[in-house]
């Protein structure tokens, strides 16, 4: 009879769809691997779980009830908000995260998304596939207007890690660099911290950095989209409830600014009549910029060390 631990892996088809391996889980417990769960499925597959590794599978309060060995939740993502951390306190149940790494793959999404509207490369080979470079008596043509980045101001709403990162990149491009930041603590090189208002009212492009909670739950809405150049492209690959979608749909489609790049929505998978889907100059991508394979391995590779240190006794990159 083993007296290893129980670990239950709930949904692990996101971060591992097969192209990394399990194995250095399997060597510090008893897995058992299940590629997606519901929370009704969750009770009966994590009865005897002594620890539970989830990314989305929601674990609410009715659900802990039902989990009584359950000891530790190791969360395959930074974000712990799918888990009632109240009752998990109280069933002195502790909740590990990963923070951090997804850094340089959603820098480099945000850039994806600015540069598909400043060099518009995926519509210009669509022409050339089409035959009307080949059509032009010039060596070369564009559709619409290309746009340089330096000199442009890059707003940032929430320098933290990944808004710094975000930054530093902005400011290889040669650009004006304003951010928000809660903290006192002092302000990167390069950076100048400004209020939320003047950072809507002078950025070229915006990009959402920040927590979600109470004051930044529908941030971008009507009022603040008003503060905004008609120039402006605004940049989510934060949280999809940032954004009140309606009122930016709307905005995009009378032209208030110029485009928005989105890799998160508030519903994910969208719902069918989402405002976003089909809106002018608005591109969406299916959260996919934490999703590169490097991003990937360092999420189960600290995943699979939050599990180990917490059958070791000495718990790491603990949640409150």
């Amino acid at each position: 009879m083993s007296d290893r631990l129980n670990l239950v892996v709930l949904d692990g088809y996101a971060m591992n769809p097969g192209d990394l391996d399990w194995v250095p889980l399997q060597a510090i417990a008893e897995v058992t691997l299940f590629d997606r769960s519901t929370s009704e499925e969750a009770v009966e597959r994590a009865k005897d779980a002594d620890i539970v590794l989830v990314n989305k599978t929601a674990l609410p309060a009715p659900v802990l009830d039902q989990l009584p060995k359950l000891r530790c939740v190791c969360v395959s993502a930074t974000g712990t908000n799918v888990i009632d951390h109240f009752e998990a306190t109280a069933r002195n149940i502790t909740i590990c995260n990963v923070p951090a790494y997804s850094t340089p793959s959603v820098v480099q999404m945000v850039f994806a998304h600015l540069l598909h509207f400043t060099q518009q490369v995926a519509r210009h080979n669509e022409l050339v596939t089409q035959g009307a470079w080949r059509a032009q008596p010039d060596f070369c043509f564009w559709e619409s207007p290309l746009s340089e980045l330096q000199g442009k101001t890059f707003g940032i709403i929430g320098l933290g890690q990944i808004g710094t990162a975000v930054a530093q990149v902005a400011l290889a491009f040669g650009m004006n660099v304003i951010a928000t930041r809660h903290s006192a603590t002092e302000m990167p090189e390069g950076i100048t911290r400004v209020d939320q208002t003047t950072c809507f009212n002078e950025a070229d492009v915006l990009s959402l950095h920040c927590p979600l909670t109470a004051e930044t739950n529908q941030l971008i809405c009507k009022e603040t989209l008003a503060l905004m150049k008609p120039s402006l492209i605004l940049i989510n690959t934060g949280r999809g409830q940032l954004i009140n979608e309606a009122e930016l749909a709307d905005a995009l489609n009378a032209g208030q600014i110029a485009g928005a790049g989105l890799d998160v929505l508030t519903e994910e998978p969208h719902e069918e009549n989402n405002p976003l889907v089909g809106a002018k100059n608005c591109v969406i991508t299916p959260h996919i910029a934490w999703a590169t394979k490097a991003a990937r391995q360092r999420c189960l590779d600290v995943s699979v060390a939050n599990a180990e240190a917490f059958i070791r006794g000495t718990p790491q990159n603990v949640v409150g």
